[in-house]
């Protein structure tokens, strides 16, 4: 087993129904404010354990840098954002995800937080394209010895994808379902 700080990472996937939502909200910052109970379920925690802590608390260690940074940058650019996700329950487990994120707006139009909700992801998705580009790009990332310059250079990477696909993020994500 893996090791990511305390917690021993299992290698066991884990999954939610088809029906289900998974549904957090964060502060400015990415601190949570609100998880449903399938986002409780899911990570194994408390309500209690999650409120006020890190979104990134559910981060898969083998979850690389630079897609987190290309959707803080569209997050932060006030647009909607789409992507699959690798989270990790308390246990050590994990879970794929299909995530929308939004900004969350007051009635002036500012920003005043972000809102996610998960639904259960494509699996040939995942298994043919999210997977192998996601390790290319932890490999990159990887491959600098500082961590900055590793995600800037995984986050490159991601541009260049989308630059020889001729589409947006988003629509990449969709147009995945029909690869």
């Amino acid at each position: 087993m893996a090791l990511y700080g305390n917690q021993a990472l299992t290698g066991r996937e884990i999954f939610f129904d088809e029906k289900d939502l998974i549904v957090s909200k964060t502060d400015l910052k990415g601190k949570i404010i609100y998880g449903n109970r399938t986002f409780l379920t899911m990570a194994q925690m408390r309500e209690a354990e999650v409120l006020g802590q890190p979104h990134n608390i559910i981060r898969h260690p083998e979850m690389p840098r630079c897609v987190f940074k290309f959707l803080w940058q569209e997050l932060e650019n006030k647009k909607e954002v789409f992507g699959y996700v690798n989270n990790r329950a308390k246990s050590g487990d994990n879970y794929w995800v299909f995530a929308h994120m939004t900004p969350s707006f007051d009635e002036k139009g500012a920003v005043q937080g972000y809102h996610s909700n998960r639904r259960v992801p494509h699996r040939d998705v995942l298994n043919k394209h999210i997977i192998p580009l996601y390790k290319d790009l932890l490999a990159i990332e990887k491959s600098y010895d500082s961590p900055k310059e590793g995600m800037e250079a995984g986050y490159q990477k991601i541009l260049s994808v989308l630059e020889a696909e001729g589409k947006g993020f988003n629509e990449y994500m969709f147009s995945l379902n029909d690869a």
